[in-house]
């Protein structure tokens, strides 16, 4: 299945299908002026990255896989833990501290909704080195006509 990300266009495509079918780390599927979707394949043993996204809300869903949800007020402090798995949804208020890692044998499929707009528009990252290169590089920024919070810090990544 091909997603097009026409920006703040009206857009409808069938989210499960496309989810199941993504093998990169992370396509950028829709941008709206005040929120976005993005499609993420997570491989065995490994995770999204332990990360926080101060101005940013989350909601994640699992279609595919298994794995483990962990999240915290600090980046050592991660409070809750949760086993998901196809049909889980995970919600990750702005601020938290968040890592969901695959536990199964087979590619961990999510879909994942940013509010406000996370990701630059139609960004597709084959792997999570890809990504780390494009936010370092400044590639990876929300367009200009997406409604961001006033001052808010840096997302942070661990390690």
């Amino acid at each position: 299945m091909t997603i097009e990300d026409r920006g703040p266009e009206p857009n409808a495509f069938d989210i499960e299908t496309a989810t199941r079918e993504n093998d990169t780390y992370r396509t950028v599927a829709w941008t709206g002026k005040y929120l976005q979707v993005t499609l993420m394949s997570i491989p065995p043993g490994e995770s999204i990255g332990l990360e926080a996204h101060p101005g940013t809300d989350q909601f994640l869903r699992l279609d595919s896989g298994t794995g483990k949800c962990v999240m915290g007020p600090a980046e050592d402090e991660l409070t809750f833990e949760q086993e998901v798995t196809d049909g889980w949804s995970i919600q990750v208020p702005a601020g938290t501290w968040h890592d969901v890692i695959n536990t199964g044998d087979e590619p961990l499929r999510l879909y994942a909704v940013y509010a406000p707009t996370h990701h630059a528009k139609g960004l597709v990252q084959p792997t999570d080195e890809d990504a780390e290169r494009d936010e370092e590089q400044g590639i990876d920024e929300p367009p200009a006509w997406t409604v961001q919070p006033g001052e808010t810090e840096s997302d942070q990544h661990a390690g």
